[in-house]
Formats: structure tokens, sequence, C-alpha cells
């Protein structure tokens, strides 16, 4: 922890505009880490360009502006954090039933909607990137076949999911 800290310290002596860090969280306890990002931001506020390395995506979601993903020492994507979760991240509504259904009734099978096991649950995903979600058209369509829910819930992918996405499936 010392000894990262005295790299760091080092690295900044220079007043740098562009400072590379290559996974510096890696093997330091927790509250070394929080140190570290706290002074990562007032760095960015500075205007300080920071390059990161690292194997931790929540630290990359929490901190970048931009993300890079290298696969198989190919870089395969660099975009914007938040165009990046736009373009391949999904959503989801998930619809808590007041009553099971045994099997999505027919009336809505163009919203492609999935059925928990025990059918007490209607997820819905749809894409952030079209005009619309859909979400008015699948409430209207729920009334109109008498299917009531109770709550209602909404995801988005994480960048990790979309990281496992792009590397497993390519760009």
């Amino acid at each position: 922890g010392m000894k990262r800290r005295l790299l760091i310290a080092k690295a900044l002596s220079h007043e740098p505009q562009v400072l590379f860090l290559d996974e510096p969280t890696a093997g330091v306890d927790v509250s070394l880490r929080r140190d570290m990002w706290q002074l990562v931001r007032a760095l960015q506020a500075t205007g300080v360009t920071i390059i990161l390395t690292t194997h931790y995506i929540d630290e990359a979601e929490e901190m970048a502006d931009r993300i890079g993903v290298i696969s198989k020492g190919e870089l395969i994507v660099v975009e914007e954090k938040a165009e990046l979760m736009r373009q391949l991240g999904r959503k989801q509504l998930l619809l808590h039933l007041q009553q099971p259904l045994q099997e999505i009734p027919p009336a809505l099978a163009a919203h492609r909607l999935e059925l928990s096991r025990d059918g007490s649950e209607l997820t819905y995903t749809y894409d952030t990137r079209g005009e619309g979600s859909g979400i008015l058209a699948l409430l209207e369509d729920l009334s109109a076949a008498g299917i009531a829910f109770r709550d209602l819930q909404t995801t988005q992918s994480s960048l990790e999911e979309i990281f496992v996405s792009l590397v497993k499936d390519g760009p």
C-alpha cells in the first residue's frame, strides 16, 4: 500500500497533464482504494487526463468518461461511457402480477414478454436506442387482456454485462 502511494506521489510531482494508471488498486485495501479514487477525482476536476487500465469494471463504470475494451490483445471498442450504455445496454420492465399466469396470452405475443417460472412476473425487454419504449402500448394491451399487476420496476444493463457481451460476441 505504501509503495503504491509513493509511486503515485512520484508521478504527480511533475504535475502531468496526462496520467497513466495501470491497475492502481490491484491488491490494495479498501481504505487505500477509496483514498486513491478521491485523488483521481480531484485530478480529473483540475483537467488532468487520466488513462486507467483496470480489471475492476465497477471502478471503470464509476470513474470513466470514455471506455475502451480490449479483447485478445485487440481494442474492440472505444466510446463515451453514456453512449456505450445507450447503444449496447438494454432496459427491462418487470411486472409483478396480481394473479399468476399459466402462459402469456396470444394477444401479447408481439411484446416478446418472458413469464417467470412460477407465472407471477412478466419481463419486458426494450431497446434503449428506439424512439419509444413501447411500455405504454404494453400497459394498454395488458389492461385489454384483463391482466393486472401490483408493482413494477425497471432495470438497466450494467457496464459489466455490456463488457461480457462484447468480449463474448465481439463488436
